[in-house]
């Protein structure tokens, strides 16, 4: 029998501990996610409960908020599902207040948004309300609740899941894109005004990602149509995965990010290169 060279020896030893390799300041930390009932946010949630967080899973769909919960708590973590309506400054302030008794907040993603597919001129003025409530005002809700505590505490992170809609345009999402532009703007305003209170904000960018919401947009045989087309013009040739996102939203939220704000990340499988 051949004895383990210290090299193989060394590499086994590796292989063993991969699944112990976190990124580093994550452990212990407090975390909301706005729309982690479900896709994206759930995916997100999920990857902060292994990193060893506390999620606090913030969604209207209360069903799908408390499964995101159990889910973590099933594999060893802390979660908690809140009903929120990011639209509705009280339902947010009530339940940041519940989550911060716990103690304070270390991180906030604002995962949650919605839209509805048309050309502009066939919009009214009651789904812009609505895309740019739930788009735009519910993330300044979010963040009106949250910075104070992280401004008190020396310091958070914030990661705004935006759109490459905000970036390039997207046919039929005129103000969702308004919206989404809106955001990546925002996010580089409070990342100036805040940098020196150790606060950074950050966001990132996915593109088309095969999600509910993408599937309500995708419906029919039009719907197949738009979707064969960008998978030939994204050059992976594929749409997002919600699991493809997780990885860069908690790199942006750990220590290993400590000296980037201000930035926008584009996840899209190279459908939009900027330089």
């Amino acid at each position: 029998m051949h004895k383990r060279t210290p090299r193989i020896k060394f590499f086994a030893k590796v292989l063993a501990e991969e699944e112990d390799i976190h990124m580093r300041g994550l452990n212990g930390k407090r975390v909301i996610v706005t729309g982690g009932g479900s896709g994206i946010g759930r995916a997100v949630c999920e990857r902060f409960g292994e990193e060893g967080a506390e999620v606090a899973i913030f969604d209207m769909n209360e069903g799908g908020a408390q499964e995101t919960a159990r889910l973590i708590q099933s594999a060893g973590g802390k979660a908690q599902g809140f009903k929120v309506d990011i639209t509705d400054r009280a339902q947010v302030d009530k339940a940041v207040v519940a989550f911060e008794a716990g103690g304070p907040i270390n991180v906030l993603v604002n995962n949650a948004g919605w839209d509805e597919s048309r050309l502009f001129v066939d919009t009214d003025a009651e789904l812009w309300k609505k895309v740019i409530d739930i788009n735009l005002y519910g993330p300044l809700n979010m963040h009106h609740a949250v910075l104070p505590g992280m401004i008190k505490n020396g310091g958070g992170r914030v990661v705004n899941i935006a759109s490459d809609a905000g970036r390039v345009g997207s046919s039929g999402e005129a103000v969702y894109s308004a919206c989404k532009g809106g955001i990546i703007s925002f996010t580089k305003t409070v990342a100036r005004e805040l940098a020196r209170k150790g606060i950074q904000l950050n966001a990132v960018a996915p593109g088309p990602t095969d999600t509910p919401l993408f599937a309500e947009f995708a419906q029919g045989e039009a719907g197949e149509k738009i979707t064969e087309g960008l998978k030939r013009a994204i050059p992976m040739k594929r749409l997002g995965q919600p699991s493809d996102y997780p990885g860069i939203i908690c790199f942006l939220s750990s220590d290993d990010a400590g000296f980037i704000t201000g930035q926008v990340i584009s996840v899209s499988g190279g459908l939009s290169m900027h330089g």
